[in-house]
């Protein structure tokens, strides 16, 4: 089995951080999104990686190499513009051949990762006498009306998929992982494009049903976030930030306190400041007289002076400097914030190299 990762949306949702990097390399817990997907990949025992890049492929490529560090071989497949998940599947053709394969959108996290689906698509195979065309992940969610929707009949096979329904046939929402065989080449070359104008494989998954190829699903039981906007980012943070392993590599001073699940990467400083876990401070950071709350990541090289940061995502090179109270905030790489003479806490969300003075 193969595995397919999207990793070339333009990341509408995340802007202003995306106006300047990919969505899928974002840190969360201070590692690119996408890594832990690629992680998840691999400890299923795939090896061959195909990776969807677009507009940011450069960063994509340079951050992931050719995929030695995840013991994966990873090539990379161009698309020209995003112009649906389906349309990957057709430029991953020759990549693909006539291998099973795993799809995985590139800014998913998913509790245990792809778990058993791997050999429960095998075995499905086996114990079907019509072997299955594609197996979907499904999640059951509170208001189905903002995913796309999975119908299913007594026996667990999928009947029909509907987009964000107003009146949804049932609570189980398409996580994003999807496993298919070759059948999946034909279906996304049978349809057309969807009134965004991209070809979705929604479309081609109901095209099989529709041609009496079986589809089965899976209920995912664990934790499954989508990081493409802010709250949910800084929620994924916070889940994976409840499973670190407590870490001193850097330099503590005695007007110090570190309490609770804090990892601190080697070169960093910390002076007359309280961290309080779980925490992540990148190497090379310098936290001085300040307070670090809990669920917060603050990337490499970044400087704190004087601030208190709550429950946020600092991205590499940032300074925060006697900037009051920060919360549920997500800053870009090499931002800057200061104030002066002001209290309160303040929610922020700013793009790379910011300058904000906040009075």
């Amino acid at each position: 089995m193969k595995a397919l990762v999207l990793a070339g949306g333009t990341g509408s949702r995340l802007r202003p951080i995306t106006h300047t990097g990919a969505k899928q390399l974002v840190p969360v817990a201070n590692k690119p999104i996408i890594f832990y997907g690629l992680e998840a990949i691999a400890a299923a025992g795939i090896t061959e990686v195909g990776i969807v890049v677009g507009e940011t492929a450069a960063e994509v490529m340079a951050a992931i190499g050719d995929g030695a560090t995840f013991g994966l071989r990873v090539t990379y497949i161009a698309q020209d513009a995003p112009n649906g998940l389906a349309h990957c599947v057709l430029i991953a053709r020759d990549f693909l051949g006539d291998d099973d394969f795993v799809m995985w959108l590139g800014d998913n996290l998913l509790e245990g990762g792809l778990g058993d689906l791997v050999p429960e698509f095998g075995q499905e195979q086996r114990r079907l006498t019509g072997a299955p065309a594609a197996m979907i992940l499904l999640k059951k969610v509170e208001d189905p009306t903002q995913f796309g929707v999975a119908e299913l009949d007594p026996e667990g096979h999928v009947v029909r998929l509907v987009e964000k329904p107003a009146d949804p046939p049932s609570d189980l929402a398409l996580v994003g992982v999807y496993l298919f065989d070759r059948r999946i080449h034909e279906a996304a070359a049978a349809i057309e494009p969807s009134g965004r104008g991209e070809l979705e494989i929604t479309d081609a998954i109901q095209w099989l049903i529709d041609q009496g190829q079986p589809v089965v699903a899976a209920e995912h039981r664990g934790w499954w976030l989508d990081t493409g906007k802010k709250d949910p980012l800084l929620e994924a943070n916070r889940v994976l930030l409840e499973r670190i392993e407590p870490r001193n590599d850097g330099t503590v001073d005695d007007a110090s306190r570190i309490e609770g699940r804090v990892v601190i990467e080697a070169g960093a400083v910390i002076e007359r400041s309280t961290v309080r876990g779980p925490v992540v401070i990148g190497a090379g950071c310098r936290i001085t007289d300040s307070f670090i709350g809990p669920f917060t990541a603050i990337g490499p090289n970044c400087e704190v002076a004087e601030t208190e940061v709550d429950h946020s995502v600092i991205l590499e090179g940032s300074r925060l400097l006697q900037a009051g109270r920060l919360v549920d905030s997500l800053l870009g790489r090499e931002a800057c914030v200061t104030r002066h003479g002001r209290s309160g806490a303040t929610r922020l969300t700013l793009g790379d190299h910011s300058t904000v003075d906040l009075g």
